[in-house]
């Protein structure tokens, strides 16, 4: 095969290929399953409006790529020096001053720029648009969790204060109030909306809106320490009906320990994690001291606050609730109820608290993820003895309606 036409086939091919490559990029990005932090599967309005800017963007470079690309096969092909080429000879004519072709390669991508800066615009003021009677939740990021604060009646004092996953109701517009209590972070759920940086001292706003009842993860994108990798959180999307009975069982008071594993577990709950953790109600003299089969019975009440506030720790009212902790890095239920998108995990029939996946966390913290808790970031290991960990596992789980008949 001469070669000048074996160069044209190697041309063709590389062209090929290069399209092929480029279309089998897009079909792989664009399937939702089995990526849940791919930013081109919207499930809600805003993320639906930055995938339809998203579209003619990529569209357009798409284009502009692969004639690119071809241009420059073409040309490698089209004035490629014979073989026995003595050196300046064969060159091509050299061409420059070019008025109007100079004039249609200015105005044509500033033309193409400039409708793209419109799109652009338009669709960032679209993402701040609200209607009428937005929830507002106020986002506050700390190393290395999410906790989320509902103010229902707008007295500036939060009834319900979680962690790790948020709920919101389908439907409705959301109003996000993201901050940070120690450094920056980024809050960024993709198949719900962009990101936005979660910074101390400061307020930034970031609108949701879905119809899609689903959970949706998301990850922190600013470094922000040690376990900034391993940041994660979720958004839960109820039906309106199940966002109601969420508010309902979440602004309940916490269930009673039932059993002596679990009152001796409340009381070691007072004495040892009441000091960072929070559960609403619960007071230094709520629980007497208990003595453990295999050592002394502790100081319950040393170093223990009268209002038992919450200390850069998230707050664990109602705490089995929620269908993953430590960052979302654990599941808190077995089986379906560790993803059903309902209001009560509890409540899915077979559910079981995974009490191996606590009891992992309370054994060693540090083995789930890298902390720094000598300096406030993260939790301790507390060395407790394997009975400590059963008893304090058993009070956890009473922690929200898991037990409840359904309403």
């Amino acid at each position: 095969m001469p070669r000048n036409r074996k160069a044209t086939v190697v041309a063709l091919i590389s062209t090929a290929a290069i399209l092929l490559g480029f279309w089998l990029i897009i079909r792989t990005i664009g399937q939702p399953t089995g990526k849940p932090l791919n930013t081109l599967a919207p499930f809600g309005q805003q993320a639906q409006d930055i995938q339809n800017l998203t579209i003619p963007v990529f569209a357009v470079a798409g284009v502009i790529f692969v004639l690119v690309m071809v241009a420059v096969i073409w040309m490698v092909v089209r004035f490629r020096a014979p073989d026995d080429a003595v050196e300046g000879e064969h060159e091509p004519a050299q061409t420059h001053g070019n008025t109007p072709l100079e004039i249609g390669w200015t105005i044509v991508p500033a033309v193409i720029l400039a409708v793209l800066a419109v799109l652009n615009v338009q669709t960032l003021l679209r993402l701040d648009d609200t209607g009428e009677n937005p929830l507002e939740v106020t986002v506050a990021g700390q190393q290395w969790w999410w906790e989320y604060r509902y103010d229902l009646d707008g007295d500036q004092t939060p009834e319900i204060v979680t962690a790790t996953q948020m709920v919101m109701p389908a439907g409705r517009d959301v109003t996000v109030k993201i901050q940070s209590n120690d450094v920056i972070h980024s809050f960024w759920i993709p198949s719900l909306n962009g990101k936005k940086d979660a910074v101390p001292g400061r307020t930034h706003e970031l609108v949701f809106n879905s119809d899609n009842p689903g959970i949706y993860e998301g990850q922190c994108t600013e470094f922000c320490g040690l376990s900034h990798g391993v940041m994660r959180m979720q958004v839960k999307v109820l039906p309106p009906a199940e966002y109601d009975v969420w508010i309902r069982e979440m602004t309940k008071a916490p269930a009673q320990p039932t059993s002596a594993a679990a009152s001796r577990g409340e009381a070691l709950f007072v004495g040892q994690c009441a000091r960072c953790h929070e559960v609403n109600g619960l007071t230094p003299d709520s629980t007497p001291p208990f003595t453990y089969s295999d050592e002394p019975s502790p100081d319950y009440g040393v170093e223990v606050d009268s209002s038992l506030s919450s200390k850069n720790a998230p707050n664990l009212t109602n705490f089995m609730m929620r269908q993953t902790f430590a960052g979302n890095l654990l599941a808190l239920w077995e089986g379906d109820a560790a993803t059903a998108v309902v209001a009560v995990p509890g409540q899915v029939p077979g559910a079981t608290p995974d009490k191996v996946n606590i009891k992992r966390w309370l054994r060693n913290p540090q083995d789930v993820k890298p902390m720094d808790a000598e300096n406030n970031q993260g939790m301790p290991n507390l060395n407790l003895s394997e009975d400590q960990i059963d008893d304090l596992t058993e009070y956890l789980v009473t922690l929200g309606p898991s037990t409840r008949p359904a309403a």
